[in-house]
């Protein structure tokens, strides 16, 4: 009963979280260098602090910026990531795999035969985007390079695409791997790489887009969502000169080469699974945001894409997006402000825009004070809790993803998951996300539960560690204090500090 009575605060407490904040840490101190490095990263870790402490921010933050080679990774999780589909197959390979069974499935004549074979399809897809969830996960938890890996989870949220739209769930985990490449360099980059990759052609139906059978999907999302942004000063005009630019750019899941008059053959691109089709493309002039197009095939894609790229609405819309994501609901006008021109004086250079920001007043003055999306809940506790004790099975975390309504892949809409405090702050969510406090406190989370092992492997973490007392502890609120007074186990202890209000916040 009186877990249950504790409990019951703490959830109430929780539910409070959008006016009372805890205070943050003294500046200078390890706790605030903490802080920084909870916002910086997926959790701050006792190694990036005591790097920190060491060097300066400066330098860490340096490292974060110019990542270099692709990040080793403890050799447990990269044992387990070598070990995925995804990672072993190019994804022209799998994709051409699922469609061969799909198309056989699709030709068995026996009822109860074909609806087996199809659910057998539907359990393969799913699976590789399980995969992709679970390298996801593991990279966030254990990658060196974790702003990079924040900067991956924002551009795919920002660029969003939804796992169950026809085959996507193939396609997600290499669409993620690219944005990740890409994810601290030039915006015109990863706008580039997202206007080709099948898994945005396919999701907002680009592949359908063609001279005289004009679908707009793609377009009107790319200036909205992806680029300008609402208000940014585009008109239903632009959305239309936009697709009929984007026709002819689709996708193509076989070997075969579409036949094409003698005066096509030199402006058909394949690269990939991704085609351009002259066959299918507007030739026609287009006028977009005041500037002519040409009818030149593909090229007229490029200069749209660096037209877009460049274009101060851009700038404005994307950095207030990044500065949503990192320093406040409401970001401060004169903070997207800078970080705009920035943006333009730099020619979209992502680490550029960063760098402004996390150098202003603003966002030291932020530290402590953004509510944990349940992606950075869940990720922060497990990377608190076990530290470099590498998880074993990464289900149970996306499990509470999908409890928590924000599962890898899963945002079904365009505009990607809200990143404000309001639509994850409820009653039932906070509730949920004491169940999973409890189970990850207790040791009984499944995280080390090996698939066909029987028993779970014995998983208590130790969170009363250095970096708790050197990071933590010191800006504790008192009634978070008082909580973690009356617990009378570790398992009770742990609980409590995973579930208060001051670790909802980074």
């Amino acid at each position: 009963m009186r877990i249950n009575l504790l409990a019951t605060a703490l959830i109430l407490s929780l539910a409070g979280c959008a006016s009372g904040p805890p205070p943050a840490a003294p500046g200078g101190s390890a706790a605030q260098d903490a802080l920084w490095l909870d916002r910086l990263s997926w959790g701050a870790s006792s190694a990036d602090l005591a790097a920190v402490r060491r060097s300066g921010r400066a330098t860490w933050l340096d490292a974060q910026l110019q990542p270099g080679a692709p990040a080793a990774l403890p050799g447990a999780a990269q044992a387990q990531i070598q070990a995925l589909v995804i990672t072993q197959q190019p994804l022209p390979v799998l994709v051409q795999q699922m469609e061969a069974q799909r198309k056989a499935a699709d030709a068995l004549t026996d009822d109860t035969a074909k609806a087996e074979a199809q659910k057998a399809y539907q359990q393969a897809l799913t699976k590789l985007a399980r995969e992709a969830s679970a390298r996801q996960l593991l990279q966030a938890l254990y990658s060196p390079n974790q702003l990079q890996e924040q900067m991956t989870w924002f551009w795919f949220n920002h660029f969003n695409v939804h796992q169950y739209k026809s085959n996507l769930r193939v396609m997600v985990g290499d669409y993620e791997q690219g944005l990740r490449q890409r994810a601290l360099g030039r915006f015109r980059d990863l706008l580039g790489y997202t206007a080709r990759h099948p898994a945005m052609l396919r999701y907002l139906d680009n592949e359908q887009n063609a001279a005289n059978r004009i679908n707009e999907n793609y377009a009107r999302e790319l200036l909205e969502l992806h680029t300008l942004g609402v208000g940014g000063g585009y008109s239903q005009h632009d959305v239309q000169e936009l697709a009929r630019v984007l026709t002819g750019l689709g996708v193509n899941l076989t070997d075969t080469k579409p036949k094409l008059k003698p005066a096509q053959e030199a402006l058909y691109h394949r690269d990939g699974l991704t085609e351009f089709n002259p066959a299918r493309h507007d030739f026609g002039e287009k006028t977009l945001l005041g500037i002519t197009v040409k009818g030149q095939g593909e090229a007229e894609l490029d200069q749209v894409l660096d037209l877009l790229a460049r274009h101060p609405s851009t700038a404005h819309y994307v950095s207030r997006k990044l500065a949503q994501y990192f320093v406040a609901d409401e970001p401060p006008p004169a903070l997207v402000e800078r970080m705009a021109e920035r943006w333009l004086q730099s020619d979209g250079r992502i680490g550029d825009v960063l760098r402004a920001m996390v150098a202003s007043p603003e966002f030291e003055a932020s530290l402590g004070r953004k509510f944990k999306d349940p992606t950075h809940y869940v990720v922060s506790a497990v990377r608190l809790a076990y530290a470099d004790k590498v998880v074993l099975n990464t289900g149970p975390m996306i499990g509470w993803l999908y409890r928590l309504g924000q599962a890898p892949y899963n945002r079904q809409t365009p505009d990607g998951y809200a990143l404000d405090e309001s639509a994850w702050a409820g009653p039932g969510q906070m509730t949920t996300r004491f169940e999973i406090a409890r189970a990850i406190g207790s040791g009984s989370a499944g995280l080390f539960k090996v698939e066909g092992e029987a028993k779970d492997r014995p998983a208590f973490p130790q969170i009363a560690n250095p970096l708790y007392y050197e990071g933590i502890a010191p800006r504790l609120a008192t009634a978070t204090q008082q909580a973690l007074a009356q617990a009378t186990s570790p398992q009770e202890w742990n609980t409590y500090l995973l579930a208060s209000p001051d670790f909802m916040h980074r």
